[in-house]
């Protein structure tokens, strides 16, 4: 399976790697990142789908619906953290991801 790293894809690793542990709702990245929830989600799903991110469920208060969660996983932090890294020296990707990204 490939990973498509658009533009899009790319803000969104970013977003995450500004607080890799941390969880983050879908409403949250759209907003932080101006991506509508059509290019968005679909995203995330491919990348949890790929064992990068790690997706859970908020037990939600009285009367609100639940809220899905999104937190990169330890392959999706070293995944991200390589990309940013080879973006930033204009360096060639890693024979090792054309399994995982397009």
């Amino acid at each position: 399976m490939k990973i498509r790293l658009s533009p899009q894809t790319l803000q969104i690793v970013d977003a995450f790697l500004q607080d890799p542990e941390g969880w983050k709702y879908g409403y949250d990245l759209s907003r932080n990142t101006g991506l509508k929830s059509g290019t968005l989600y679909p995203i995330l799903m491919r990348l949890a789908e790929r064992k990068l991110l790690e997706t859970s469920w908020e037990t939600a208060e009285i009367g609100k619906p639940p809220r899905h969660l999104y937190r990169l996983t330890a392959d999706g932090m070293r995944f991200a953290r390589e990309h940013r890294q080879l973006r930033s020296t204009g360096s060639a990707r890693p024979a090792a991801w054309s399994e995982a990204e397009g």
